[in-house]
């Protein structure tokens, strides 16, 4: 027995007393705490100048006079008033900050137990108050005409969890067992990284978010009404990843890690340079996934017929690199020239063992192998950019802006197959083999963007054009027995080229009035599509025209607001969906794309209330429905030799079918309960209706479907912090059948300290439970199929974080750019998020 044998089952054990112990200590660190020093109080109430009359839910924040960190912060009462306490005996600045208004600082010495500033009077003002970066009271969520912002940066667990971690909080989103994430339910939308599609997550965003720490990310907004500026891609809305880019003169830098006790080891840099005109924005990471191993299997009933029962181990290690740097000169006031590159590299070993039975209805075995497979995946995506911005005299906010990137997102699978324990499984039929695949696509974007503001409206119009190359190489090789060659298989191998152009003209208006705001465009799209084989002639010739409109209307209160909105978006089909390459690592059971797929073209309504008073909250009605739904659909074929029947092979492909309706419902709310203890909820709920014909037969499904998503959060004191997340998601319902339930769960304790530079967390990630077990089923006239995949989901962690450095204000970039969000977005990607 190995060392790794015999240490491995103790390590959990090991690694959950020691949370334990961790966990009182710091309970009793708290209770044993000398007596708290002499209180100071500050009072006052927020005036308006011109009006006399108090202003309620305006901010209010106590700033340490020499460091400028924030000590203490919170909101004033309808009436205007507001009570901070903190320490005696050091000077304070007390900002009062409120939308619209001027902000107003006040001198406090400290030295007093009780001030009373009396009436602090705020004087409106002509700009636009921009985002205030006080991380102790900056709002969670924030509700705009046509989207729901999360403000990663504001929520005290960023430090201790990954990017895909913080998307179970967003509004409206949800992460489920196989680590993919839903976006109202769904798997169509399109993901932006600061606005612009990228090739880092073209495929699998999940791979790239749980290599990533929360703290690279500023916010997370979900776009459920992209207006016009947007390509028109993206069924369900758009989720727009903002990375972090704080800088003035001078640098800082924050270095991050984790150990988990799954998934390894990943450090991370990020970094803000900030010279004169020049400035630079940068992280970059390495993780490495330790070896772990997950049992799978199908099994298949053939109504009338066979039973097909097969089980297997897969064994999974990998290795991840990602870089991102955003360069920004300021050539002058008017002039403004901006560049980024990016890039991110997978290295995923899996070998998988699979042994395979077929029983007569008699209960005797009719067939049986034994199959290896070994190989590898390796995924690329790089990004470069350059965008020039040219500003006006006159107005500040006119802009003209010329933008040029692009985007290379290969992908090579290489698999090699042996057979053993071979009954009525000939060799002549199903030799040992090889296969091959290298997909992805290239892309060339230009883009001019304008935009000017008025007195109440603002206009943008512009114009686009994509060029993008799909393409997929792809070759089988079989063992020939007599000479122990690998020869060539023509029928699974060929060269696919896929080439789309877009060309896109937008306009769009924004009108903002005291209570009311209103954004209405529209956007005319042209795709032309030409698509061959190297052995055929070309297959696929189209070429269609798009007007998609959008409209999104938000009326204001005090503390909430009404809004409405009201899109077309067109999904077309990528690279994954089109793909001819056919996956026959599992011979009975295999998958292809469809060159010959056309866009969805789907109609949303959305209807939200939001209240962002002190304590926030949001709940959302939508319809969507579409009438060319692409959908995931499996059927069976039978493989001959010599004209004789051999086998029975299950094919998945996609198509596009019938018509697809969702009815949904979220709610998500933020509750300060007492200073201390804080209670997150976000939950989504949805009625499905899918329904089309395929293969000759009428298919209907329908269900309901739904995740939810709490955290429950405790601050001991300034330094010390528990976190508890629980979460439940449903399971999809397909067309022919659903996928199964799950709840997550961790314990998240974080304490900082070094004047808070430093921060280190211990993770619990589902304690009480090794696996996961994720089930598919599938249902036919033909057969009753049922699929799992047991993954690995108790996982323990340490992260820790340092930050060097001080820089307050942000690098100056374009305000318009590139953002290719017409394909699919949503890719599947295995594992955990690993803490």
């Amino acid at each position: 027995m190995s060392l790794s044998q015999i240490f491995t089952p103790v390590i959990p054990i090991i690694i959950k007393k020691i949370l334990m112990l961790a966990f009182c200590c710091y309970l009793s660190t708290s209770l044993m705490a000398q007596t708290a020093p002499q209180t100071l109080t500050v009072k006052g109430i927020a005036i308006d100048s011109a009006t006399d009359k108090p202003l309620g839910y305006a901010t209010v924040v106590l700033l340490d006079a020499k460091t400028k960190q924030s000590v203490k912060g919170g909101l004033t009462k309808d009436d205007g008033s507001f009570e901070l306490k903190t320490v005696v005996g050091k000077p304070y600045q007390l900002t009062v900050v409120t939308m619209g208004y001027k902000n107003k600082v006040v001198d406090i010495n400290g030295t007093e137990a009780d001030v009373n500033i009396g009436k602090v009077l705020l004087t409106a003002s002509s700009n636009q108050l921009k985002e205030v970066s006080v991380t102790a009271v900056r709002p969670i969520m924030k509700q705009e005409v046509d989207r729901i912002s999360y403000d990663v940066q504001a929520d005290p667990e960023s430090v201790a969890l990954t990017a895909l971690d913080m998307m179970r909080k967003v509004p409206l989103l949800a992460v489920d067992g196989n680590d993919n994430i839903t976006l109202k339910g769904s798997g169509n939308y399109k993901i932006l990284i600061n606005g612009k599609e990228s090739a880092l997550v073209a495929k699998n965003p999940s791979d790239v978010l749980k290599s990533m720490p929360a703290t690279n990310i500023e916010k997370i907004e979900v776009i459920t009404t992209p207006p016009a500026k947007y390509d028109a891609e993206g069924l369900a809305g758009i989720i727009n990843i903002i990375t972090k880019k704080n800088a003035d003169q001078g640098y800082n830098a924050n270095i991050s890690g984790r150990y988990n006790s799954v998934f390894g080891p990943a450090l991370n840099l990020t970094a803000n340079i900030k010279q004169g005109k020049f400035g630079v924005s940068m992280f970059t990471g390495i993780n490495h996934q330790n070896e772990f191993n997950s049992d799978f299997g199908n099994s298949q009933t053939f109504f009338g017929g066979q039973t097909i029962s097969q089980k297997g181990v897969n064994f999974n290690t990998g290795d991840h690199r990602y870089g991102f740097a955003e360069f920004s000169y300021e050539i002058d006031s008017l002039n403004l020239l901006t560049a980024s590159l990016g890039s991110f590299y997978g290295n995923n070993g899996q070998d998988n063992n699979l042994f395979s039975n077929t029983y007569n209805n008699d209960g005797l075995i009719a067939q049986q192998y034994e199959q290896d497979e070994t190989g590898y995946n390796n995924s690329l995506g790089v990004d470069a950019s350059i965008n020039y911005q040219l500003g006006f005299k006159k107005k500040k906010d006119q802009l003209l802006t010329l933008s040029y990137k692009y985007s290379y997102s290969p992908n090579t699978q290489e698999q090699n197959n042996i057979y053993s324990q071979r009954l009525n499984y000939f060799q002549s039929f199903q030799p040992d083999f090889n296969q091959y695949n290298k997909a992805g696509g290239k892309e060339h974007t230009i883009q001019v963007d304008y935009a000017e503001p008025f007195k109440a409206v603002t206009l943008e119009a512009g114009g686009k054009a994509i060029l993008r190359n799909n393409f997929s190489n792809f070759q089988r090789s079989d063992l020939d027995s007599a000479t122990s060659q690998y020869n060539l298989n023509p029928l699974y191998t060929d060269n696919f080229n896929y080439q789309q152009d877009v060309y896109s003209l937008y306009n769009s208006y924004q009108v903002k009035l005291d209570k009311w705001t209103a954004k209405a465009g529209l956007r005319l799209e042209h795709t032309s599509i030409n698509a061959d084989f190297s052995s055929v002639n070309t297959m696929v010739n189209q070429s269609y025209n798009n007007l998609i409109p959008s409209v999104s209307i938000q009326r204001s209160f005090k503390t909430s607001s009404l809004n409405f909105g009201f899109t077309q978006r067109i999904q077309r089909p990528g690279i994954s969906q089109i793909n001819p390459f056919i996956d026959t690592s599992n011979p009975l059971f295999i998958s292809t794309g469809n060159p010959k797929l056309r866009p969805e073209l789907n109609n949303t309504f959305e209807f939200t209330y939001s209240n962002f008073a002190k304590n926030s909250f949001n709940a959302g009605l939508s319809y969507a429905f579409s009438n060319n739904s692409i959908q995931n659909v499996t059927s069976i074929k039978q493989d001959t030799l010599a004209n004789k029947q051999i086998d029975t092979v299950t094919s998945t492909t996609y198509q596009n079918l019938g018509s697809n309706r969702t009815l949904g419902l979220n709610i998500n709310t933020n509750v300060s309960i007492t200073k201390a203890l804080t209670l997150n909820l976000n939950g989504q709920l949805s009625y499905i209706w899918l329904r089309g014909t395929f293969d000759g037969q009428f298919y209907q499904n329908s269900g309901l479907t739904g995740n939810a998503f709490g955290n429950l959060g405790y601050k001991f004191n300034e330094s010390y912090r528990v976190g508890i997340d629980a979460g439940f998601f449903s399971g999809n319902v397909n067309l022919q059948g659903k996928t199964n339930a799950f709840i997550y769960n961790a314990l998240v304790v974080t304490k900082t300290f070094l004047d808070k530079k430093a921060t280190i967390s211990l993770v619990a990630n589902c304690p009480e439970s090794k696996f996961h077990n994720n089930i598919s089923t599938t249902t036919t006239p033909q057969f009753y199929q049922s699929s799992y995949n047991l993954n690995p989901y108790q996982t323990f962690a340490v992260r820790f974080s340092y930050r060097i450095g001080k820089l307050n204000s942000e690098i100056k970039k374009e305000q318009h750019g590139i953002n290719n969000d017409d394909t699919k977005g949503g890719g599947k990607s295995g594992g955990n998020s690993g803490g």
